[in-house]
């Protein structure tokens, strides 16, 4: 019996991130690109050091989110349009 409640516990903690996941609106470049420049659109970067470093690609106005921590979004304004990337 043991072993099958540490089973379930592992796998609702495998699915958990990608149940979340999918409530989570994405959007493709061309959609942001028609967003740039928008009162209320906030771009931040959390891509991890090197990754950031190395790319050559930086989309203007971003803010830089080194170790990205979720409790910092709170400090932005609820009704504006938060865009993550990482690639």
């Amino acid at each position: 019996m043991k072993k099958i409640v540490v089973l379930l516990l592992t796998l609702s903690f495998l699915t958990a991130p990608s149940i979340f996941a999918a409530s989570v609106p994405t959007m493709d470049k061309d959609e942001l690109k028609s967003l740039l420049g928008s009162d209320g659109l906030i771009i931040l970067d959390v891509r991890i050091g090197r990754d950031w470093k190395s790319s050559e690609f930086k989309i203007k106005d971003a803010v830089r989110m080194e170790g990205f921590d979720p409790s910092l979004i709170e400090k932005y304004p609820k009704d504006a349009t938060l865009v993550l990337y990482c690639a």
